[in-house]
Order: structure tokens, then C-alpha cells, then sequence
């Protein structure tokens, strides 16, 4: 079992910068790759960037590429998303999540643990 907490969340100006931290606890966190998701009001929940579990490989969603770093420190067991240059259509719920394996993956059903989620607002 891989527990999972985000934080960091909250509400800020467009083109303003927000970095949403996700702690890791229980088994061996550093041996799964781990994704950020996001939910907004009445859409699906989906893909914005994942890293493998050296942090070498990284991937994004072509909507927050160039804008959005994913970087972890294993031997704190915490990923972290760097997110600048906000757009009010970034605002939702973000999650991470977590999957037993050392490759990254743009589907949510290849990760088996996600965290409870923080809310990010863009105000225009």
C-alpha cells in the first residue's frame, strides 16, 4: 500500500505560479512511477504530467507543456508540480497518483493509488 497526500493548492491571479507537493508514505514509494491528474467541474478527470521512478523520464499534456515541471526527491518520498505562467482554465482538482512500475503512463487505470486531491483556482 502507497499513501498519497497532496498539497499546495489554493487561489491565485493568471500567470501567477503555484507548486502543489505530493508526500508519499508506506511501500517503498520510490519504486513506483507517479502522475498528476486533474479534475475540473463537470469534465473527466485527466493526464497532465507523470515521471519515472529515477526522475529522468518525464512526460505532460500538451496544455501545460512548456508551463508545468514535475520533479520528485526520493529520498524525501515527495513529488512536486511546478506550475507557472496559470491559466484560468487550469482550475480543478488536482491529484497525484502512484503505479508500480519504473515507466510513466498517460492512463488513469494504470495507477493504482491517488491521493485525496487540492483545489487550484485561476482568477482572470
Amino acid at each position: 500500500q502507497v499513501q498519497l497526500v497532496e498539497s499546495g493548492g489554493g487561489l491565485v491571479q493568471a500567470g501567477g505560479s503555484l507548486r502543489l507537493s505530493c508526500a508519499a508514505s508506506g511501500r517503498a514509494s520510490s519504486n513506483y512511477a507517479m502522475g498528476w491528474f486533474r479534475q475540473a467541474p463537470g469534465k473527466e478527470r485527466e493526464f497532465v504530467g507523470a515521471i519515472s521512478t529515477s526522475g529522468r523520464s518525464t512526460d505532460y499534456a500538451d496544455s501545460v507543456k512548456g508551463r508545468f515541471t514535475i520533479s520528485r526527491e526520493n529520498a524525501e518520498n515527495t513529488m512536486y508540480l511546478q506550475m507557472n505562467s496559470l491559466k484560468p482554465e487550469d482550475t480543478a482538482v488536482y491529484y497525484c497518483a502512484a503505479r508500480p512500475s519504473w515507466a510513466t503512463s498517460r492512463m488513469l487505470s494504470r495507477y493504482d493509488y491517488w491521493g485525496q486531491g487540492t483545489q487550484v483556482t485561476v482568477s482572470s
